[in-house]
C-alpha cells in the first residue's frame, strides 16, 4: 500500500510550505528503541529557510523572521523530534511542530489594551474591604488602657 501524496506542509488555509523547501535530517535518537536503538536513525531534524522562502508573501516574512527571532540560525528554523521509536512518527511530531510553530507566528498581534479607570463602586468595596481587614486586625491587639 502506498504512503498518502502530501503536497505540502498545511500550516494555515492560505499558506502549505511545498515539500522541496523542507530539508531533512535523521540521527541515531537517545531515547526508547530496544534492541534497535543503536541501530535505527529514528530522530528526525526538520529544517525551513524561513528568509529564503518563495511561499511568504514580504509581511508574512517579516513577522516570521521577528517573532521567531530567537529560534532561528541563519533565518533557518529547525525542529527535532524523538519521542517516538519509529521514524516516521517522528516525522509527522516533527512536521505538526513546525506547523503549529508557524501558524503561532503567523497569527496578527492582539489589540492594544485600552486605559480604564477603576468604577466607583469597586473603589468603594475595596475601601470597605480594607476597613473590615483593619477592625479584624484591631480586635486581635490587646486592649490598651486609654
Amino acid at each position: 500500500m502506498a504512503a498518502p501524496l502530501r503536497p505540502g506542509l498545511r500550516v494555515t488555509s492560505g499558506l502549505t510550505i511545498p515539500d522541496a523547501e523542507l530539508a531533512w535530517r535523521f540521527s541515531r535518537s537517545s531515547g526508547p528503541g530496544g534492541q534497535g536503538v543503536n541501530t535505527a536513525d529514528s530522530r528526525v531534524e526538520l529544517s525551513w529557510d524561513v528568509a529564503c522562502s518563495a511561499v511568504l508573501t514580504p509581511e508574512q516574512r517579516a513577522r516570521l523572521l521577528d517573532r521567531l527571532a530567537s529560534r532561528l540560525v541563519g533565518g533557518v528554523v529547525t525542529i527535532a523530534a524523538s519521542e517516538h521509536r519509529a521514524q516516521l512518527r517522528n516525522r509527522d511530531a516533527a512536521r505538526e511542530r513546525l506547523a503549529a510553530l508557524v501558524a503561532a507566528a503567523l497569527r496578527p498581534p492582539a489589540p492594544p489594551r485600552r486605559d480604564t479607570k477603576p468604577t466607583r463602586g469597586s473603589k468603594e468595596r475595596r475601601l470597605a474591604a480594607k476597613r473590615r481587614r483593619t477592625d479584624v486586625k484591631q480586635l486581635r491587639q490587646r486592649p490598651r488602657d486609654v
